[in-house]
């Protein structure tokens, strides 16, 4: 057997657009540039694994985020805008991780989001972050889905409560910084079977 056919097929593209009660979930485009200028606010960012954006670093996002639409393979992403009343307000990630071996499609998943600090407090992020984990499991054959995040950034860690992950680890000094410290990292998971009882209830 040759090393091509012991890989795992491809999955297919998730169906897109997603249409919540406010919300449209879609590939992010190119034009969506000036919307996304949230990643250059350094409040945004202070808790993400990266800088603010400048001009070029912005661009060259935004070109990355367009071209990921649909991952099959261990660290490929989804990228979806998070768009209400025609205006992006934000964006969620999905990232495929880990596999049970090479003839099986990655049953873990990574999910991150980002949001327009103008269009906080309103639920959006709630709502869009439920929406992806219903797409995550829906559509990709996936036991766990899991995000990492900074314990400091207590909005994150609510809004993982609020769609059923659980809290479970907290890893001390982790994370290298710029400035040459270090920052823990919080770990919330969601399991499929956790997720069905939640459809259920």
């Amino acid at each position: 057997m040759t090393a091509e056919a012991a890989t795992a097929p491809r999955l297919a593209p998730p169906p897109l657009p997603i249409h919540t009660e406010r919300l449209l979930l879609r590939y992010v485009r190119a034009d969506d540039l000036d919307a996304l200028r949230y990643y250059m606010d350094p409040d945004v960012c202070r808790y993400l694994p990266f800088p603010p954006a400048d001009e070029t670093a912005l661009a060259d996002r935004v070109t990355r985020m367009s071209e990921r639409l649909a991952p099959s393979e261990p660290d490929e992403v989804l990228a979806l805008a998070v768009v209400h009343d025609g205006v992006v307000v934000g964006d969620v990630m999905l990232r495929l991780r880990t596999r049970a071996d090479d003839m099986t499609p990655p049953a873990v998943a990574e999910l991150g989001w980002a949001f327009a600090p103008a269009y906080a407090g309103r639920g959006f992020a709630t709502e869009a972050a439920t929406a992806l984990v219903t797409l995550a499991f829906e559509h990709y054959p996936l036991h766990r889905l899991y995000a990492n995040l900074d314990p400091r950034n207590e909005r994150s860690a609510a809004l993982c409560e609020r769609i059923g992950m659980k809290r479970e680890a907290h890893l001390r000094q982790d994370w290298p910084n710029l400035d040459g410290s270090w920052s823990d990292s919080a770990i919330y998971g969601l399991l499929r079977e956790e997720w069905a009882g939640l459809r259920r209830a």
